[in-house]
């Protein structure tokens, strides 16, 4: 029998939505936003750009080292993507494995994209695949009793680490 274990503390999370931002477009996602920022990559926490993809860390992480590889174009589907966007996407996922495994040496990674609402995209417009290291027990009780997630590393840190280990082609 399956059992859940509900996470409330992701509610807010879940539910975001695009804000309206002129600057950006319009009802931009919070990528294309952010990447209309000016900010510089260390203060975003962009580890990797390239030309069609870039590499940034959750802001939301489910463990240290979370990434997230998004498309510059802020497209809701796989399907809207052209092939070179497509190439480079998966290329920069790969990339972006051998970087959480080298900085993190995890027991696994998981590797995921939610498309759509109810699939559980929290930001539906801009589809961005997960890149997730894990290890045997990195889940606990402070989630789901104590309204908690415990984290080791502050985000800023781990990006140095993941943009450190990148690999250079």
């Amino acid at each position: 029998m399956l059992e859940r274990i509900w996470s409330g503390w992701r509610a807010a999370y879940v539910g975001a939505s695009s804000v309206t931002d002129t600057e950006a477009g319009g009802d931009a996602s919070p990528f294309t936003r952010l990447l209309a920022s000016g900010e510089p990559d260390e203060a975003t926490h962009v580890v990797h750009r390239g030309e069609h993809v870039f590499a940034i860390m959750n802001l939301f992480p489910y463990s240290s080292g979370h990434l997230l590889v998004v498309p510059y174009r802020e497209v809701p589907d796989l399907d809207d993507l052209t092939a070179a966007e497509t190439t480079e996407l998966w290329s920069t996922v790969t990339d972006g494995v051998a970087a959480v495994r080298s900085a993190y040496r995890p027991q696994g990674v998981n590797v995921g994209l939610n498309l759509g609402r109810p699939a559980g995209g929290s930001i539906p417009t801009h589809l961005h695949v997960h890149v997730v290291p894990r290890w045997t027990g990195d889940s606990n009780f402070m989630s789901s009793i104590a309204n908690t997630q415990t984290l080791p590393e502050a985000l800023d840190v781990g990006a140095a680490r993941v943009r450190a280990a990148w690999p250079h082609r």
